[in-house]
């Protein structure tokens, strides 16, 4: 941060930041401060990590206090921000979990914007595809899955969880409902209109099954072109990164954090630059 954004901010200046363990990686604090800055905004946004779910309550509990405006939060913490709410909007009440928290007059408010995410890079690297009606394949069914699946749901798509443990995949789908269904092996790829990776991991999966028109979008970010999405270009399919992803959830977490739109500013490419790599 430079001296010009140190001298903006005030004893009345705003507090946000990122809440998860480990969350050193996150690129959420270059988004926001960017933000702040291009704005002239009175406020700043940190990096927390707390050790446990106690030190997680504990900083739940300056928020109530009025210490801290509102968070993101990412994993380990997005169901314990769901259960420590006084209230939450929708998106998360669908998911039973929370991606920010916001603090005001002593009450947690719970959102969630992962859904969001998920639609708007969906809408910007891949508009052709249609979610009414599609046939989506969801990779993984941990807190990554749950997030993105209440939208696509919302949005009209019929989903199917491919998960190494089924037992996880039948709680996930238990709780979405019946547009949700577990899928029985890999052999549901091939109908799949839309393969959403929601695993840290690069998946083992045969991309010769999908179809050509299929759509492939891997949710992590580091790198921005994934093992996955190289092997799904390479095959000549349209493919959508966690980076716009990252960034389609980010207006509506800043928007809630620090109570106003945030300003205009190419963030992709500003985000590019931060990690090395060519738009």
């Amino acid at each position: 941060m430079n001296r010009q954004a140190v001298g903006r901010i005030t004893g009345a200046a705003l507090l946000g930041g990122i809440v998860g363990n480990p969350v050193g990686h996150s690129l959420s604090p270059v988004i926001h401060n960017a933000w702040l800055e291009a704005g002239g905004i009175d406020g700043l946004y940190a990096a927390f990590a707390p050790r446990d779910a106690a030190g997680f309550e504990a900083l739940a509990a300056a928020g109530r206090a009025g210490v801290i405006a509102g968070v993101n939060v990412t994993a380990p913490f997005k169901e314990q921000a769901f259960a420590l709410a006084d209230e939450a909007g929708a998106a998360a009440r669908a998911t039973g979990s929370a991606n920010i928290l916001v603090f005001e007059d002593g009450r947690i408010r719970a959102e969630s914007a992962d859904g969001a995410g998920v639609l708007y890079a969906l809408a910007e690297q891949a508009p052709q595809l249609t979610l009414k009606g599609a046939s989506v394949v969801i990779l993984g069914a941990g807190g990554a899955a749950r997030a993105g699946a209440g939208a696509l749901v919302e949005a009209g798509a019929s989903l199917s969880i491919l998960n190494r443990t089924r037992e996880r995949a039948e709680a996930l789908a238990a709780d979405l409902g019946a547009a949700v269904s577990v899928a029985p092996d890999a052999g549901v790829l091939e109908g799949a209109d839309l393969v959403v990776n929601a695993l840290s991991a690069t998946p083992d999966i045969g991309l010769e099954r999908l179809k050509p028109s299929a759509v492939v979008m891997d949710m992590t970010y580091r790198p921005v072109v994934t093992p996955l999405l190289a092997a799904a270009r390479a095959r000549g399919l349209t493919t959508v990164d966690g980076l716009a992803m990252l960034i389609g959830q980010a207006a509506p977490s800043f928007e809630a954090i620090f109570r106003r739109p945030p300003p205009p500013l190419d963030l992709r490419a500003l985000l590019l630059a931060h990690l090395g790599e060519a738009a």
